[in-house]
């Protein structure tokens, strides 16, 4: 049976629509579709913050919806500086008007870490340092406090795109090196999701990328086989299911 999964974007993305195509490329029966608000800057001033308000998301989401999709996932990492619960109630909001079951990224990257048992997680994002220091707080109450992190110390989200691939590898290489048994590589707009499954093998620590991590997740909740990306990392050859 087909299975259609929904993605709610940010407008000044230009990773993750192709990197998850790309990776659903010859996947039988599963199409991913997109559905944009708009998302230009990453920050903590009020303007910054306020582009996550969920009545700029909802209406994305109503948009999904028309298209029959089995699952939804917000594909942005908001709630690690927003706090946790902005995602729980923008799922269960989604999910009553629209009868999807539904995601996020950061909720699928903490799904990840604790299926994987990682005790020393790893952190890797462009984000100025006043985000990824709230990022770290932030999850940090959900158990899972960074024991090594790398920034770029970035606002323009459009440039989080443009990041190459090379700096991103260093970064992980960086803080598996200091020990981290996990590497989140947080940030939908970093392309750092082919990477994965090569640094995996090369330093023997997980390496759970945002937008695959999104993908693993929605995948999951649509019932649709997670092995058959097993090529892509580790979190695809789990066999423990999240309920």
């Amino acid at each position: 049976m087909r299975k259609r999964l929904g993605m709610i974007t940010p407008s000044s993305n230009s990773v993750l629509e192709p990197v998850t195509s790309t990776m659903l490329h010859g996947i039988d029966g599963v199409s991913a579709h997109f559905s944009r608000f708009r998302v230009t800057e990453i920050a903590l001033d009020a303007a910054a913050l306020s582009q996550f308000d969920a009545s700029a998301m909802l209406p994305a989401a109503d948009l999904l919806a028309d298209a029959k999709v089995d699952a939804i996932a917000w594909n942005g990492t908001s709630a690690s500086w927003l706090g946790i619960g902005r995602d729980r109630s923008l799922c269960e909001a989604i999910t009553a008007r629209t009868g999807v079951p539904t995601t996020t990224s950061t909720l699928a990257c903490i799904d990840a870490v604790r299926v994987l048992d990682a005790k020393c997680v790893g952190l890797v994002s462009p984000y100025t340092d006043d985000v990824q220091r709230r990022i770290a707080d932030v999850w940090a109450e959900e158990g899972i406090a960074p024991f090594a992190e790398r920034h770029l110390g970035l606002r323009d989200n459009f440039s989080f795109g443009e990041v190459e691939p090379t700096t991103i590898a260093g970064m992980v290489r960086a803080v598996a090196s200091e020990g981290a048994d996990a590497v989140v590589i947080l940030c939908t707009n970093l392309d750092g999701a082919a990477l994965a499954a090569a640094l995996e093998r090369e330093l023997n620590v997980a390496v759970l990328d945002s937008v695959a991590v999104t993908l693993w997740r929605t995948l999951g909740l649509a019932g649709s086989d997670i092995a058959a990306l097993a090529k892509w990392g580790r979190i695809f050859q789990t066999s423990r299911v999240i309920q």
